[in-house]
């Protein structure tokens, strides 16, 4: 069976969430498939800037096809329109429109796909919102699976996303949440759907006191990823800061791993480290008291699981249906809903040790259950079997 994951982004150093999904199930499930990669010249999802060469290359012995983006985003034209769209009545033409400049505009990959389209037995495209998805999914929506990674978001509104969310043949979830909430948007139950997820790997040696020494910090909480108002990144800020006015006799830090796209409030105890390696990243994360995840708009959470296989608890936005999903069904971490629960979960966890160690334990009991590789490529194998 000869599979196309098309995917606005894919390479080592690409770190969103959907693409490294992507890539890791691209990966794990080469050992049973013939599999190409349909991507982007774009490392940049701001931009979508032409970094990579085009044309093939092999990552990890997998063949990538990239195709070069036409046009790049003009990041503050593209958020005026996104604002008069979500004021105003708009057409069709609009959200084409929005498609488009949302990107990454890649009419040379739609086309390989129009005219290559007998050469692969099924084309499985990651997230939904992007210009490859709108455009290349419905010339091959016989033989289409989509990833949705859909989160709650407004794109969702769009009549352009009703109809596109009618062609797959079948649809993969990452969570129960999410097809409860594209059930409910568009009444599509008779196309069939399978929650899989992604598979979660962790380093063999993980040493939280490497990082403490590494960067002389103890005694923190961390958040992991894109520091963006986007992903809750502003009302963590304020509500962290609020905390530590609230609870003067705490030394409690917070500790930021990813890159910076909003301004980082200067405060003592506020320390943003930037991009760090992975063997950091996982060190961090098993030396920090606990996790914190203030985004709103989640389809899965790769690090969530990831701080889970390190045996520690969560903090998560409860406004969130996907994190907070997560944490009930595991009882690996709280959940917050406004600063009075922000304030009286965080001083729960920070204060009572053996629930916390409790709670990490019962997350990766969580994880190996639904999200260790063995599961996930079963699930896969077993989909790709039966249609």
């Amino acid at each position: 069976m000869k599979l196309a994951f098309v995917v606005q982004r894919y390479g080592l150093d690409v770190n969103g969430g959907a693409e490294h999904s992507c890539r890791l199930s691209v990966e794990h499930l080469s050992k049973y498939y013939d599999i190409e990669v349909l991507t982007t010249c774009a490392k940049d999802y701001v931009t979508w800037k032409n970094e990579y060469p085009e044309g093939e290359e092999k990552i990890n012995n997998i063949l990538v096809r990239r195709f070069k983006v036409d046009k790049e985003r003009n990041i503050k034209k593209f958020n005026e329109f996104t604002q008069k769209l979500l004021k105003y009545p708009h057409s069709e033409l609009d959200e084409n429109k929005w498609i488009e400049d949302q990107g990454p505009y890649v009419p040379g990959m739609v086309d390989y796909i129009n005219s290559n389209k007998n050469d692969y037995d099924f084309f499985i495209f990651f997230t939904y919102r992007y210009y490859h998805s709108f455009f290349g999914l419905p010339l091959v929506k016989d033989k289409s699976i989509l990833v949705p990674t859909a989160e709650n978001d407004f794109t969702l509104d769009f009549r352009i996303t009703k109809t596109l969310f009618r062609l797959p043949k079948f649809f993969i979830y990452h969570t129960e949440e999410e097809k409860e909430i594209i059930d409910l948007k568009f009444g599509n139950e008779n196309i069939p759907g399978e929650v899989i997820g992604v598979g979660i790997d962790v380093p063999g040696k993980i040493n939280s006191e490497d990082f403490k020494r590494k960067y002389n910090i103890d005694n923190f909480i961390i958040y992991v990823g894109r520091i963006d108002e986007s992903k809750g990144c502003k009302e963590l800020f304020n509500y962290f800061i609020n905390y530590k006015k609230a609870e003067k006799q705490s030394n409690i830090k917070l500790v930021l791993l990813g890159k910076a796209v909003m301004k980082v409030p200067k405060h003592p105890d506020i320390i943003s480290l930037g991009f760090v390696s992975e063997q950091d990243k996982f060190n961090g994360i098993k030396a920090a008291k606990l996790l914190i995840m203030p985004s709103r708009y989640e389809s899965f959470s790769m690090v969530t699981m990831e701080t889970w296989l390190c045996n520690n608890a969560v903090l998560v936005n409860g406004e969130c249906e996907v994190l907070k999903g997560h944490c009930k069904k595991s009882n690996g971490g709280l959940y917050y809903t406004n600063f009075n629960e922000f304030r009286e979960c965080l001083d729960m966890l920070l204060r009572d040790n053996v629930l916390r160690i409790k709670m990490g334990n019962n997350g990766h009991k969580y994880v190996e259950q639904n999200y260790s590789w063995n599961v996930v490529e079963g699930k896969y194998l077993k989909l790709l079997n039966e249609i």
